[in-house]
């Protein structure tokens, strides 16, 4: 087998962003060289939590670090009413067992791409704040950065505004940053996420898997679709897996390289990814743009994922 990917994972959770971290953790293809903690869906110190409960629930030991309490510009959003009070409602979760690197993000993410052989991956699932802030503080790193796989925004519409998706409009002027770095990008927005449906016979599937992880995966899924069915989704849209996939399988993904600019200054458009559909923009493409999901495919992905777990926490 080829090398593994080392990677930053770098998140806000979060249902969705705890699954992603289960289907990174349990593939053979990525290193997990650190976790870093970003504001979005909870606030900072509610979302750094989680990340420790759901490090110590998956096993993972690896140096986790607070990110900014705040976007870069904006005051800070929070999803509560997605995600509930903690931003991890639902299944009870294991006190954690690891503690927190006394340097923040930032530092925590140069230190580890200075130090690394190889180039490293970041997979953002949340608000891009501290991606951008690394870019900014850390320039001469780039070059050690292999790309950036996140979630967030979507080319045809929003879901917190009519024109923005929430990772987005949290801090647009971090997502601008990333998308004018000259860095590869992967965006997987809600373009494709929204096709990433898990459904009530996939969460018993992940249930029947056995194992507490799987337990604790099939209660998140029943927990993010229940408020999701309440607006008329057929299943649990679980969006921040789609970019790890695109690193382990895009085999099962439909990619289109596109051009990306990220509205900051529109009254009714902040937050929007303006994409480049019809090819009228001189610019060259900035992102590669996932556009459609091989659902039943994605949900064997999830299924064989927890069955990498033991059957003891």
């Amino acid at each position: 087998m080829a090398d593994k990917i080392p990677v930053i994972l770098d998140g806000d959770p979060g249902h969705d962003d705890a699954i992603a971290w289960m289907l990174a953790a349990s593939s053979p293809m990525l290193d997990i060289k650190a976790i870093t903690t970003c504001c979005g869906n909870q606030t900072l110190e509610k979302t750094t939590y989680n990340a420790l409960r759901i490090c110590t629930l998956l096993g993972i030991r690896c140096p986790i670090a607070k990110g900014r309490p705040t976007p870069m510009v904006a005051p800070p959003m929070t999803a509560g009413a997605v995600h509930g009070e903690s931003g991890l409602d639902g299944p009870k979760l294991p006190e954690p067992e690891m503690e927190l690197e006394e340097i923040g993000a930032v530092e925590l993410m140069a230190k580890i791409i200075r130090e690394s052989d190889e180039p490293i991956q970041i997979v953002a699932t949340g608000p891009q704040t501290n991606v951008a802030t690394l870019l900014v503080t850390y320039p001469e790193l780039k070059e050690k950065i292999r790309g950036i796989s996140l979630m967030g925004g979507g080319i045809a519409y929003g879901n917190w505004s009519c024109a923005a998706e929430f990772n987005i409009l949290v801090d647009p002027e971090a997502a601008d940053i990333e998308f004018r770095s000259g860095l590869p990008i992967i965006m997987a927005g809600l373009d494709v996420t929204e096709k990433a449906l898990i459904f009530p016979e996939d969460f018993e599937r992940v249930r029947a898997v056995g194992n507490p992880v799987a337990k604790v995966v099939a209660e998140w899924l029943e927990f993010f679709y229940k408020f999701h069915r309440e607006l008329g989704y057929e299943g649990a849209p679980v969006h921040d897996p789609v970019a790890v996939t695109a690193l382990i399988r895009p085999d099962l993904l439909e990619i289109r390289d596109m051009h990306v600019d990220i509205e900051t200054k529109g009254e009714y458009c902040r937050g929007m990814t303006v994409g480049d559909m019809r090819g009228g923009s001189t610019a060259k493409p900035n992102a590669k743009v996932i556009m459609n999901i091989d659902r039943d495919g994605f949900a064997d992905l999830l299924v064989e994922a927890v069955k990498t777990y033991s059957k003891e926490v």
